[in-house]
């Protein structure tokens, strides 16, 4: 077995941050998992040694689409910028969500066909089924946004998607930016449901040709074009390790908090921004989100309901602060709330 150095745990989190419940009750006896993020030794990835695969069972009340808001959709057209520039016509999404990239790679000139069990829609450009070998597809190049930090064996499943591509192609990986997490301490960004945390050096270890790397969306997110043909077996950099902060949580202990505060964004930071607080002793009052999807139901852990800013907004009282979520929606939320009360950005 693999040596490891343990670089984090936590206990009890809810497996589904992004699953709705429809009561209050519902919510707060969600299933859980544990977390105990270590560093391999052998290969310099991270990974949440505790995972249990069994309990993941995705179903129609998960709910994670992003693309209601105007910063994320701006993020989503640099994104399928780089793809068509450096890519071909010819592309494959797999776990392609309700197809809204999808869509947007199409509007591009992309010939694409998506894969994604869950889908729920009726777009004949979309298999309800995963992509492995023995489709009849290969020859194209892939798009895997979002997807590989929840894959077991993430390596192993890259060398599925090559044999399924005929052995070879380019790859867009998206997937969000350990560092990031690290040097922002943020411990509101550690989901059950992600059992690998990347850093942009783990794609050069495990791809021997790269053609493109870097940081977008604020710095939270990895951005990867890799030629599947040149896979690898990662291999620890003794010189690169994970430099995981001894004070990660340090912000949650000494944080500044009020009995009126109100978190904006009831997705995965929320759901456990909302959790660890409340075991802190020091709960937030309300959740609000734009997402309609969300909105009139309750959050994993905590068994918050969520509210549209039309309906919680006018019952606030002055003193009250809006702690927001994600910082790349700091202006649409200072609008969207006529910049009537503090707002504060977390781990910014």
């Amino acid at each position: 077995m693999t040596e490891h150095r343990l670089l984090y745990e936590a206990s009890d989190f809810p497996v589904f941050q992004n699953r709705m419940y429809d009561s209050a009750e519902e919510a707060r006896a969600c299933p859980r998992g544990q977390i105990r993020l270590v560093e391999d030794m052998g290969s310099g990835l991270v990974r949440n040694a505790a995972f249990d695969a069994s309990l993941m069972q995705y179903d129609a009340a998960y709910q994670n689409e992003q693309a209601n808001s105007a910063p994320f959709r701006a993020h989503l057209e640099q994104a399928a910028g780089l793809i068509r520039e450096t890519m071909s016509d010819r592309l494959i999404e797999v776990g392609c969500g309700k197809g809204t990239f999808l869509e947007m790679l199409a509007e591009r000139g992309a010939e694409i066909t998506g894969f994604d069990p869950a889908y729920e829609g009726d777009d004949p450009r979309i298999r309800k089924v995963y992509f492995e070998p023995g489709l009849g597809l290969g020859g194209a190049d892939l798009v895997l946004r979002h997807v590989l930090e929840h894959i077991e064996d993430p390596v192993r499943f890259l060398r599925r998607l090559a044999e399924a591509n005929g052995g070879g192609g380019l790859i867009y990986i998206e997937v969000p930016c350990f560092d990031w997490i690290c040097r922002n301490r943020a411990w509101f960004d550690i989901f059950y449901e992600h059992v690998n945390y990347f850093r942009l050096s783990d794609f050069r270890r495990i791809f021997g040709r790269v053609v493109a790397a870097g940081h977008c969306f604020g710095g939270q997110y990895l951005q990867v074009v890799g030629d599947l043909a040149t896979l690898r077996e990662p291999v620890r950099d003794p010189q690169d390790p994970v430099a995981f902060p001894a004070d990660f949580t340090a912000g949650l202990e000494a944080a500044h908090t009020t009995p009126h505060d109100v978190i904006w964004g009831g997705a995965s930071k929320g759901v456990i921004y909302a959790l660890l607080r409340e075991r802190a002793g020091r709960p937030v009052t309300g959740v609000i989100d734009i997402n309609p999807a969300k909105q009139g139901r309750y959050l994993a852990g905590t068994g918050l309901r969520v509210h549209s800013p039309d309906d919680l907004l006018p019952t606030l009282p002055p003193e009250a602060r809006i702690l927001i979520m994600n910082p790349n929606y700091s202006d649409e939320i200072r609008a969207m709330s006529g910049n009537s009360f503090t707002c504060v950005e977390v781990g910014a």
